[in-house]
């Protein structure tokens, strides 16, 4: 080929590739179909790892981010965790105006560098650098590279190519190189729906994946992680802090936590046994000792997180919390399994994820996961008891809102099995009401009612117990904001945390609650429970339907009518019942001026598919409109 037209070729191949770059950093060249419901698009981010081995693992990320309006700024994403086993290498940012001209630059030393962790933590080595940047001009593209070397290789990043709402990925590439004596195992989820591009290789693993349309969020839609297409990624051989450890299943798994980083904190002193067993000695079983210990527990510590080094996993010894006094979920916890084994009641150490939307360890995949622990005693009849351990209010086994109804991993001393935690149904997640209320002939309110709540209907309200007048007034007006003019006269709350049950008695009156017009008067019915919720509508919808916990509303309400009127008509009486649960109403007439009004409301809990959304926001409207209805009065 002659010298000039090879010139020419390479030439070209290189312009051509120059300008591919370079449209990564105008919004001009982003497809339309990616601008939908994004606030931003990733054009394109790739992740290098090499595993070198069990105790060495380097990661390099490359990511250009076009953010296309003020809210999606934290799409930047310039952010990397370091501790003293995580060095970083390399950091450095790039801004871009639309026009693809670069406008800034970012170097390490640029970033702000702060402790990764929140008040609540009494200490913790562990830090993050990150970029504070202000645009000035929106569209505009952040180039984020970073490069850092780990003596940790327990947790390997996934991939996952859409890691928030509203925003769209171009294109996302993952990599992982390591030694063929290492054994990789992968566990790929939502990918359904996109071309995923996978290649093997003795010892490279390659993912590719383009053209992911921003996920909108929706109400009463499955948590993000559950959604998102992702690669999770772990190796049989690891090292933690040092430690190093071999699994290829849970049992494997908790075999090494238990041997490695629990078994040997449980060193309470001998004052301290002789204590716990003499203050336990006249129980009469195993659930009453552990009763006492919960209690002496909650009495004692308060929670503190302290996470240095390995500590983010291992538990404070025992013997430390005690002296102490305080401890993080995995000290507290551990202190009381450690109470619990010297009077001879059997009890595990757990790992579960806590809160994020009812998120299970991923039952079939052994690796490391999860963000809190708490305690698990098990009992004859197999109905487990849960404890968590750093809560200086919760009842003993109460466990709604947090870590309940999901798979959690349970460490015992023989290994790791992974169980179910209760799980709270709707008949027991139950309010109750009893109440009066009598209407003066001005329309004016006076009303006692008592609200007994039990289950996740507790778990709403426990927290009152410790709350000031002041606060508990503001919390009445707003549970009955629909009653206007509202004065609370008294307030008594119970927390019976035998029964787990929180009882509430209050008294306030209304001015003007009944319209009157002309000689009628025309009253709502339901004063003390009414339904205001309706979901919101999507034209659209796009994800299943997931109602997380279910409930029972059972309300018996006594109504005194004004003396110088009489029913000129009523609400008829409605019972409705489908998939999505039931509500039924009642009004009866005891006499000329009492009315008995019974209303029961019922919510089920499970997954249904999206073509359903739309009867069950019917079912919700339908409930505000009932709870809504009006008695017609008329003078005598």
């Amino acid at each position: 080929m002659h010298k000039t037209n090879l010139a020419y070729i390479l030439l070209l191949l290189f312009s051509i590739q120059v300008l591919a770059q370079e449209s990564l950093y105008t919004s001009l060249t982003i497809p339309s179909k990616l601008r939908e419901n994004a606030n931003a698009v990733v054009r394109y981010n790739h992740v290098q790892i090499a595993l070198n081995s069990s105790y060495e693992m380097s990661v390099l990320q490359k990511r250009v981010v076009t953010i296309l309006n003020k809210e999606g700024d934290d799409a930047i994403n310039a952010v990397v965790h370091y501790d003293k086993n995580v060095k970083i290498k390399n950091l450095e940012v790039k801004v871009y105006n639309n026009f693809g001209t670069q406008i800034n630059k970012f170097k390490k030393n640029d970033f702000k560098d702060v402790s990764a962790v929140d008040g609540g933590t009494l200490y913790s080595d562990s830090r993050v650098k990150y970029l504070e940047y202000t645009a000035v001009n929106y569209p505009y593209s952040v180039e984020f590279i970073s490069e850092t070397v780990s003596n940790n290789t327990a947790f390997i990043q996934p991939f996952m190519p859409i890691d928030d709402y509203f925003l769209s990925i171009e294109r996302s590439t993952y990599q992982i190189n390591y030694p063929t004596e290492i054994t990789l195992r992968t566990l790929e989820r939502n990918f359904d729906n996109y071309e995923l591009i996978k290649e093997e290789a003795s010892g490279v693993l390659k993912y590719k994946v383009k053209n992911i349309n921003a996920f909108k969020p929706e109400k009463y839609a499955p948590a993000f992680f559950d959604l998102a297409p992702k690669v999770l990624l772990a190796s049989n051989q690891f090292t933690l802090e040092g430690v190093q450890a071999k699994v290829e299943n849970w049992n494997d798994f908790g075999k090494w936590m238990y041997h490695d980083l629990i078994k040997d904190t449980h060193d309470l002193p001998e004052s301290t046994i002789t204590m716990i067993q003499e203050l336990v000695k006249d129980e009469p079983n195993d659930i009453e000792k552990a009763k006492k210990i919960y209690k002496y527990v909650q009495d004692k510590t308060r929670y503190i997180s302290v996470q240095v080094g390995i500590g983010g996993w291992k538990p404070f010894n025992a013997s430390d919390v005690d002296k102490l006094g305080y401890g993080d979920c995995k000290g507290l916890t551990n202190y009381t399994m450690a109470l619990l084994n010297a009077v001879g009641v059997k009890s595990n150490y757990c790992v579960v994820w806590r809160y994020t939307q009812g998120r299970s360890i991923e039952k079939d995949f052994t690796s490391m996961q999860g963000n809190h622990v708490f305690l698990n005693i098990p009992t004859e009849n197999n109905e487990d008891i849960w404890l968590e351990c750093t809560s200086q209010k919760l009842p003993f086994g109460f466990i709604a809102n947090s870590t309940d109804d999901r798979d959690v991993l349970v460490i015992t001393t023989d290994g790791g099995e992974i169980k179910h935690t209760k799980k709270y149904n709707a008949e027991e997640s139950i309010q109750t009401i009893n109440g009066k209320y009598s209407i003066s002939n001005d329309g004016n309110l006076q009303a006692q009612v008592k609200v007994g709540s039990k289950g996740i209907q507790y778990d709403d309200k426990y927290w009152l117990e410790t709350e000031t007048e002041r606060d508990l007034d503001k919390h009445y007006k707003k549970r009955w904001r629909y009653v206007n003019s509202m004065s609370i006269e008294s307030m008594d709350i119970q927390n019976d945390k035998q029964d787990i049950q929180f009882i509430e008695q209050v008294s306030f009156n209304a001015t003007n609650y009944s319209k009157v017009i002309g000689d009628r008067m025309l009253l709502t019915v339901n004063a003390l429970n009414r339904s205001t919720h309706v979901p919101d509508r999507y034209r659209n919808r796009n994800y299943p339907l997931k109602v997380s916990r279910g409930f029972v509303d059972i309300d018996e309400v006594e109504i005194e009518l004004p003396s110088d009127y009489k029913v000129e008509s009523m609400p008829k009486n409605i019972a409705i019942e489908n998939k999505f649960g039931h509500y039924k109403t009642e009004i009866e007439k005891i006499d000329e001026n009492k009315l008995l009004y019974k209303r029961e409301f019922k919510v089920n809990d499970g997954e249904f598919p999206k073509e359903d959304y739309e009867k069950f926001r019917s079912f919700y409207k339908t409930v505000s409109r009932q709870d809504n209805a009006k008695i017609a009065l008329i003078k005598k």
